[in-house]
């Protein structure tokens, strides 16, 4: 799979903006087929850092209500890139 295909958006929160200022972890929302060892590929070689750790979360789809029927929206895939000290991300 192509690096960018990957990791398609970061996501920049008030939470993962803390996360990148104190613990040096970004946050990407992923594909739903991909696994860690993909993403730490794809970071490494598109932003030229070293990866020292990868944790995904499984995001389900909010439940949307129009009238009686309940439909649900997208299932994200998050990861949570931990970098090497001193490494950073321009992202903003």
């Amino acid at each position: 799979m192509d690096p960018h295909t990957i990791l398609l958006r970061p996501v920049i929160t008030e939470k993962t903006t803390h996360g990148i200022e104190t613990l040096n972890t970004y946050v990407f929302d992923i594909a739903v087929n991909a696994n860690k060892i993909m993403v730490r590929r794809a970071v490494e070689e598109i932003f030229k850092v070293k990866v020292v750790k990868v944790n995904i979360r499984n995001r389900r789809g909010k439940a949307k209500r129009i009238g009686r029927s309940i439909g649900y929206g997208k299932d994200r895939k998050e990861a949570i890139v931990t970098l090497r000290q001193g490494d950073k991300l321009d992202i903003y």
